[in-house]
């Protein structure tokens, strides 16, 4: 398990490169992403105001995604350098492309 330390630098990178590629699609799939390193929010512009929740749980150092009504687990793996969903072996990146695609109905790669 990774020092917190440890977590908390992965983390921190992992999150600014998300919201980043975030912000790209949301303007070309009409959703708005908020937050940096502490919490990420996408929400969308649908009668539900559907919000897609991104946060660490540093206790257990895992990031944890909260959308479709499924909460999604994930923890550092060393071999793909990247947080990673156990049940699946998706990343983060993976995950997230599969339940934005999900969500809007069209391919999104994130």
């Amino acid at each position: 398990m990774l020092s917190e330390h440890e977590f908390t630098k992965q983390c921190d990178a992992t999150f600014e490169a998300l919201r980043n590629r975030l912000l790209e699609l949301g303007d070309a799939n009409d959703f708005e992403v908020e937050g940096g390193s502490g919490k990420l929010e996408i929400e969308f512009e649908d009668e539900d105001e559907t919000r897609f929740v991104i946060s660490p749980n540093a206790p257990v150092r895992q990031i944890w995604i909260s959308a479709l009504t499924t909460s999604f687990k994930l923890g550092w793996s060393d071999s793909a350098q990247a947080f990673v969903q156990e049940k699946t072996g998706e990343t983060l990146n993976q995950v997230m492309s599969r339940i934005l695609t999900e969500k809007l109905g069209t391919p999104v790669e994130v």
